[in-house]
């Protein structure tokens, strides 16, 4: 167990709204790079192969394969410049680990699941139809 002071400090490190994946989906990290004064957010798209650690040391694992070459980036969760994750697809798997990918190429990788559709909170509404007297107007304009 760790000292209650050193458990205050860690407390307010940690964020307070954490994104909800699992271990197999295929997520979008977004993450803050800064290059000199410029700063920008780059995704990185692909399968959440592990999750471990506790509290501010909690991180995940995200695999992908860029030009026939497996790459994995470990993210921590509670990181300042992890500015969110989406998920893209739902994968349905009964491991907490899925280090076994690492040893399969091409559709073997794939992983059983659900795509996840986004609901917009806006949604646009369509324009109102004119009444049909100013239907039968423009009918006799278009005609002469």
């Amino acid at each position: 167990m760790t000292h209650p002071i050193i458990q205050e400090l860690e407390k307010s490190q940690m964020k307070k709204e954490l994104p909800s994946f699992n271990v197999g989906d295929t997520v979008e990290v977004r993450t803050r790079i800064r290059e000199g004064d410029k700063e920008r957010i780059q995704p990185f798209i692909g399968t959440v192969i592990s999750r471990k650690g506790t509290g501010p040391r909690k991180t995940f694992t995200v695999r992908r394969i860029v030009q026939g070459e497996g790459v994995e980036r470990v993210f921590p969760l509670h990181s300042p410049n992890l500015v969110g994750v989406r998920v893209r697809h739902r994968g349905e798997v009964r491991r907490a680990k899925l280090y076994y990918l690492r040893d399969r190429v091409g559709k073997a990788t794939r992983i059983k699941g659900r795509v996840v559709h986004e609901t917009t909170k806006s949604k646009k509404k369509a324009a109102p139809a004119p009444p049909k007297g100013d239907q039968e107007k423009t009918q006799k304009e278009s005609e002469e």
